[in-house]
């Protein structure tokens, strides 16, 4: 059967993923090394997802503010084991001025800092320096701060919204006059990221808190979100992070309590980033392109008219009718009455992955009628529905697609979650070829034949298992 894009998934993930976002016009990688350009449509996506995901954060008492995308590298020293996690990634400003030399424009050599600036990997260091500016007294606290920026984290291996050098994403921060407030409130957000995942996304989450081996540098606790993909592999959307007194202490946020004594205060850190694009496209598109939720789509609805030169006037104006009539109902409808052939738009729009595919022709223009196919059913969905039916169902109809679609990946991901019982069962599983999550004891990982197994395999601990935290998940990641 022919499809969309080749290779296919079971071909080759790694290269339908490449391709999946050239046919449905996402991104294309950039002139900078590592980095990415996310072109109209793509970035229309992300749009909606900041817009959803910052009401989210504002519900949750949290301010938005932006702080500087220079951070003098002292800040960095303050925090050894912060610094130590994030040293090999550093992209650093080291001149302020450009010279032609010899007909070359290169940095002045005389225009060199005294104190180099990191460009920042994240923001704990700069924001906890004002924190401790802004912060005095209890009444001060909690103090919940978030800001939507671009960081720059230097990546050897790049690929398109899951790893590159620079990207877009939130990250928040908020203080606490207790441990016991800070890390309710790590918690707090990383179910608010599960929520969102799921019902937003449409994308099924497996929630825990990272080994010591794997949390945030810095930090005493981190939850994290994990995303399996339809190859197996994991891909961690979203962390949360009790940082306990690590960065109040290094950057001296200290409070004066109701005791009249000075104290230090406790700090969580939490984001999330475009990385979650890509797990949204690998989650649910297939080998004809894009597959998108109906919350994240740009367009929920596309009406195609299925013109012949004679009606193709009448055809069209009926269309965009139908169009502003659904829009009413605050859906995102696009009617294409391009002059490209019906079919070659219908491609475009399956691979651009719309929810609701509607085409008119001149029949259904004269009974009142409309053909509809759900994107993420396909032609199987494929059916005729009367004009004023479909006014009053596709509100329904979309609401049952986002649904549907999150049930597919958790039904899917059922059958990619493996129990193992011994690093040898895991080592054979792994062997075989068999894909997807292994739970297993956690301190059966903690020795050197398992760190051998991590070699061979490229596998880590993605997180505890959150209903009994003696097992962990171990997999493949991107």
């Amino acid at each position: 059967m022919k499809t969309a894009i080749t290779p296919t998934r079971s071909e080759n993930f790694s290269e339908w993923y490449q391709n999946l976002i050239v046919v449905a016009d996402l991104a294309e990688n950039a002139p900078v090394r590592g980095c990415m350009t996310i072109k109209p449509y793509g970035w229309a996506i992300w749009e909606l997802m900041r817009d959803e995901m910052d009401k989210r954060i504002k519900a949750c008492g949290v301010l938005n503010a932006n702080f500087p995308l220079l951070i003098p590298i002292d800040f960095f020293n303050r925090e050894a084991e912060h610094v130590a996690g994030f040293a090999k990634e550093a992209a650093v400003v080291t001149h302020y001025r450009l010279k032609n030399i010899d007909g070359v424009l290169q940095p002045d050599p005389e225009s060199k800092l005294t104190e180099p600036y990191i460009i920042r990997p994240t923001s704990e260091t700069i924001i906890g320096d004002a924190m401790a500016r802004w912060i005095q007294s209890y009444r001060d606290l909690p103090m919940k701060l978030n800001q939507w920026v671009n960081v720059m984290r230097w990546e050897m291996r790049p690929r398109m919204f899951l790893r590159t050098s620079e990207f877009n994403w939130q990250e928040g921060h908020n203080v606490f006059a207790t441990h016991e407030a800070a890390n309710a409130d790590a918690i707090k957000m990383h179910l608010m990221y599960r929520d969102y995942m799921e019902h937003v996304l449409a994308v099924p989450v497996i929630m825990g808190e990272k080994t010591p081996e794997e949390r945030f540098a810095g930090a005493d606790h981190t939850y994290t979100n994990e995303q399996i993909m339809q190859d197996g592999k994991a891909l961690q959307a979203g962390t949360s992070h009790d940082l306990g007194q690590h960065f109040s202490k290094s950057f001296g946020i200290q409070f004066l309590g109701t005791d009249g004594k000075l104290q230090h205060a406790w700090t969580t850190s939490w984001g999330t980033s475009t990385r979650m694009m890509g797990g949204l496209f690998m989650t649910h598109s297939d080998d004809d392109g894009l597959v998108l939720p109906p919350a994240v789509a740009p367009y929920q609805i596309v009406i195609i008219p299925i013109t012949r030169d004679e009606n193709a006037d009448a055809l069209n104006a009926y269309s965009e009718k139908l169009g502003d009539d659904l829009r009413a109902l605050g859906l995102r409808v696009l009617v294409d009455v391009s002059d490209m052939r019906a079919p070659d738009k219908m491609w475009k729009w399956i691979k651009r992955g719309v929810p609701l595919r509607i085409e008119i022709g001149g029949r259904e223009m004269e009974t009142g009628t409309v053909t509809i196919t759900r994107r993420d059913l396909g032609k199987e969905s494929k059916r005729s529905i009367g004009n004023a039916d479909l006014m009053q169902n596709v509100q329904q109809i979309l609401s049952q697609m986002q649904v549907d679609m999150l049930n597919a990946a958790r039904e899917r991901n059922k059958g990619m979650i493996h129990n193992v019982e011994s690093v040898d069962a895991l080592d054979a599983a792994l062997q075989a070829g068999q894909i997807g999550f292994f739970r297993i004891k956690y301190d059966l990982t903690t020795n050197d034949r398992f760190e051998m197994l991590m070699d061979t395999y490229k596998i880590s601990r993605r997180c505890l298992d959150e209903e009994d935290p003696t097992y962990v998940f171990v997999a493949k990641s991107y």
